[in-house]
């Protein structure tokens, strides 16, 4: 009775989705002049009924037969092209499905066959998957279906399965307090079930942490996914042995630094056995990317950052709601430009050119499509799976990082969330959702608006240089455009010109959120304050007393690190001084993060950090964001992990987390827990199998193992990977 129950479900919901195919395709029939579902001499309203019928069975059969198929040919092209050949695509499959009809009743002109295809699509996807909904145990099947396709696709791979699984979900950009008020203003309600909000157990805890000078997401995803991020000492930097400059979400710099990493920890990341890495910079170790900023440049079959599309668009509703919700987005953020400037909002930045499109790819593509992907990883048993949504960080650089705009994200944001922890009772082995970020952002208006010159310029006028009459606007660091660059596979995400230095007697000026790098190119060593002083006597002066400079970071030829401040303020690093000067307003932590940094071999000539008010939190960014992120000051250097009580706490030990390295550990730690001890590799060595296109198999009816389990025996899967 169970079975013919089910097969009396499932073919309702069949025969409801075609009753409305059938329908829309009769409205879309009575709307369009260039569609039609008749003869030229007409027929009768029963005719034109049985023809629409057939029109849709035959759309929907090709739509479930054929695209697939279509989609997995087309993995190789970049991923928004790929999305607008969906539609082509769907209109000539209806245009097929038309041709299919008894006696050519149907005809459609190809732009009209698009628009009937896309329209079809998104009603049926809508359809089905409101009575799915509606179906738990429906639900469910189709779930443990689609897993159980790619176990038969990629070969029996369950070892390990009994084992918890980790997700693990960075919220790029959002800071600890934010979160805090995000939850108790109800913006993110599965967030704040898991903490305990509303009377309801909690599930998670929340542990805030700290990042290291450079707070932006190239050092900090760079140290938690490979555990260093020794020499990263802002978001871009110049470096004198090659002559470059070094931009973290350029995939040429984000390849090196990825691969510094690994040879300075002698260790593969983060993700290496069984793992997953979707929409990051950096790959973790992990054989299956999807968007990963460090393998978009590599061509041919070998890149397998794009297999995760097929996931996503091999619904073709898929590629239509996304569109629709892209559109949207666009249309939604120039009335908000266009409302901040009619209400003349401070601090305000530009908001025109292609920032709404960057913006709608942010908050709508990418993040459609890392989810998806998790999802796929999730249903496919993968041991760890790393994320990163970017919607936040992007809005906030231009809106700031509280208002309307980042809480509709930030709601958007929890329903994902949402989605994930559903999926995860349908998994096939425990999953452990961990939610964490690499940084915050700290609100204020940019250096040039207050000032109305640039630091390049202050520089140029500290050295005795001209200085342009007008400042010149600073390139942006947020991460989505680069993610943008990477889909249409365009590497390069600055001009040439930052690349190399035009004239090498001339300082090279970088921007990383509120720091500041000053190198000069033609001295191949870094620079002493003696050495600047001999050079450029009004500089350190000029730099230091500006309203707008919080402290800079120079070398002294006898005594080391030095910081400068205001009215000959100075601080010797090396020498544990006991009053820290300009370094007081930026809290506890900031002397150590500062002398890290000193140690690192490319810190710039001069590195200077701008001014902070502690009391309203607030930074002068010398980028054009009015949220910010990338040095010291406010809550850019204070994110969050949000773990799973049934995982150990990492603040057990009562010291505050400071540095993403030390995030690493504790993840790994973690990640170990879960899978039991590891076992040395021989001394042959082994090499892992090759990644498969489709997503890890896994077992039907997998067995599940109770909340906070130890496991003694070591996972198999080990055994073969390199550390």
């Amino acid at each position: 009775m169970g079975r013919w129950r089910k097969l009396g479900s499932a073919a309702w919901r069949v025969v409801a989705v075609w009753a409305v195919s059938t329908l829309t395709m009769l409205v879309l029939a009575g709307i369009l002049p260039d569609f039609k579902l008749q003869s030229d001499s007409g027929d009768s309203a029963t005719r034109i009924a049985v023809t629409a019928a057939f029109g849709a069975g035959a759309f929907g059969l090709l739509s479930a037969l054929v695209w697939p198929l279509l989609v997995r040919a087309l993995l190789l092209v970049p991923a928004l092209v790929l999305g607008l050949l969906a539609f082509f695509l769907n209109g000539s499959l209806l245009l097929l499905a038309l041709r299919l009809i008894p006696e050519g009743r149907g005809e459609s002109g190809p732009e009209t066959a698009v628009v009937v295809a896309a329209v079809m699509s998104a009603v049926a996807s809508a359809t089905g998957g409101a009575l799915a909904v509606r179906d738990d145990d429906a639900y469910r099947r189709r779930l443990y279906r689609l897993a159980d396709r790619r176990r038969r696709r990629g070969g029996q791979r369950d070892a390990g399965a009994a084992h918890p699984g980790t997700v693990f979900i960075q919220l790029d950009g959002v800071g600890h307090d934010v979160l805090l008020a995000a939850v108790v203003k109800g913006l993110m309600p599965t967030l704040g079930r898991w903490l305990g909000e509303g009377g309801v157990s909690a599930t998670h805890r929340l542990t805030p942490w700290r990042t290291d000078w450079s707070s932006q997401t190239g050092a900090s995803q760079l140290g938690i996914l490979h555990g260093s991020n020794h020499d990263v000492p802002a978001f871009r930097w110049y470096e004198k042995d090659t002559g470059e400059v070094m931009v973290s979400n350029r995939p040429s710099s984000a390849v090196e630094l990825q691969r510094r990493a690994v040879e300075h920890t002698g260790d593969g990341g983060l993700l290496t056995v069984d793992g997953a890495s979707r929409g990051n910079l950096f790959s973790g170790g992990a054989e299956q990317l999807a968007l990963v900023l460090s393998v978009a440049a590599r061509r041919g079959r070998e890149n397998r950052s794009r297999a995760g599309y097929f996931a996503y668009f091999s619904d073709p509703a898929n590629a239509v709601r996304t569109a629709l919700s892209f559109v949207a987005e666009v249309f939604r953020e120039i009335g908000e430009s266009l409302r901040a400037r009619a209400e003349r909002r401070r601090p305000r930045v530009g908001r025109g050119g292609l920032y709404p499109f960057i913006r709608a790819f942010a908050t709508v593509v990418e993040r459609d499509v890392v989810v998806a992907a998790v999802i796929g990883d999730m249903l496919a048993g993968r041991s760890a799976v790393y994320a990163d949504l970017v919607a936040y960080d992007e809005v906030a650089h231009h809106s700031g990082p509280c208002g309307k705009d980042t809480d509709k994200v930030l709601r958007r944001l929890d329903r994902s969330l949402a989605l994930l922890e559903q999926v995860a009772e349908h998994a096939p082995r425990v999953y452990r959702i961990v939610v964490l970020s690499d940084h915050g952002q700290s609100p204020g208006e940019t250096f040039r608006a207050r000032y109305g010159l640039t630091l390049g310029d202050l520089v140029r006028a500290g050295c005795g240089l001209p200085v342009p009459r007008r400042a010149q606007r600073t390139h942006s660091g947020a991460e989505a455009r680069a993610a943008v660059r990477a889909a249409l596979r365009r590497p390069v995400e600055e001009g040439a010109d930052e690349r190399r230095p035009a004239r090498r007697a001339e300082p090279v000026v970088l921007a990383s959120g509120n720091l500041g790098l000053v190198s000069f190119p033609d001295v191949p060593h870094r620079m002493t304050r003696e050495e600047i002083d001999l050079r450029h006597p009004a500089l350190l002066p000029t730099l230091a007393n500006h309203p707008g400079i919080g402290f800079l970071l120079v070398r002294d030829a006898e005594r080391g690190a030095l910081v400068l401040g205001a009215r000959g303020a100075e601080v010797y690093l090396d020498e544990e001084p006991a009053d820290l000067g300009p370094l007081t307003d930026f809290g506890p932590g900031a002397l150590e993060a500062v002398r890290r940094t000193d140690g690192f071999p490319h810190t710039a000539d001069i590195m200077v950090n701008s001014w902070y008010d502690p009391d309203e939190g607030e930074v002068l960014a010398f980028e054009e964001q009015i949220g910010s992120h990338g040095g010291l000051g406010g809550a850019q250097s204070h994110p969050f992990l949000l773990s799973p009580l049934a995982l150990p706490d990492p603040a057990a030990d009562g010291r505050q987390l400071v540095g993403a390295e030390r995030i690493h550990r504790v993840l790994r730690d973690w990640l170990g827990e879960d899978v039991g001890p590891e076992i040395p590799l021989r001394a042959s060595g082994a090499t892992a199998a090759p990644a498969a296109e489709a997503s890890v198999p896994v077992d039907e009816s997998p067995s599940r193992a109770p909340e906070g389990t130890a496991f003694a025996a070591a996972d198999p899967a080990r055994q073969d990977k390199t550390r």
